[in-house]
Formats: structure tokens, sequence, C-alpha cells
């Protein structure tokens, strides 16, 4: 299933900040993404009108089977290319962000066929 570059990015957040904190709100996104609440807040309703998340009475958010399905696949690529970019000798820095852009642009293909190449020359690689 194919979804928007900027709707992956919230859940790939969603993912991170629940791995982090363990209860996920929206100004907790605001802060990760550095967007406007308004912002957030509307990405977040569209996500959970598309059946990617829940929002809890309290405000928290939690992400559907599909949801996570597609933030596990985004988080994979992204560690995955960060730390090869960086192997490359990228700075961390600049490995992160150019990951964050390839993640999206790459085919599951190319993405299998390069997973396997790191991690045969690694003996291991960024695995879930």
């Amino acid at each position: 299933m194919k979804i928007q570059e900027s709707a992956e990015n919230y859940l790939e957040a969603i993912l991170v900040l629940k791995r982090e904190k363990g209860m996920v709100r929206s100004i907790d996104i605001v802060h990760h993404l550095a967007y406007s609440k308004p912002s957030v807040s509307r990405a977040v309703n569209l996500l959970k009108e598309n059946g990617y998340l829940t929002i809890d009475g309290e405000g928290g958010i939690e992400l559907t089977e599909t949801g996570l399905a597609i933030a596990q696949r985004i988080d994979e690529r992204h560690r995955l290319l960060t730390e090869w970019l960086v192997r490359l000798g990228v700075t961390q820095e600049i490995a992160a962000r150019d990951a964050c852009r390839m993640e999206h642009d790459i085919s599951e293909e190319t993405f299998r066929c390069l997973k396997s190449h790191i991690t045969r020359r690694s003996g291991g690689g960024a695995e879930n």
C-alpha cells in the first residue's frame, strides 16, 4: 500500500516516540517533527480517519495494525540506510537526513537487495 510521504513520516515518528516515551500525544509529535500544532492536529485526524491510528479518551495515540506495519517498514529503511551511509563515511547527521529522503522512494526490490548486501557484509545490520 502506497501512502503519501508525509503520512509515512508521521507514522514513523509515532513509532519512534512510542519506543522512547511509551505514550504518544499530538504535542509529542509537534516537538519531534517541529511542525505546528494545527498541522499535526490535521494530519493526526486524517491518519485516524484512514485507519492508521486511534486516539483514546486521554489523547493517547496508538498505531493500528496497518499503521504499525507502515511505520515499521519506514523505520527499518531509515535505520538501515542511515547505518549504510555512515559506514560509507557520511556524518551521522547528514546520513540520517539523507536516509529520511531515500526511505520513501526506494523500491521494495532495491531495498531488499541493498539490505541483503549490507547484512551479508556486516554479519547483521540494522535488523528489527
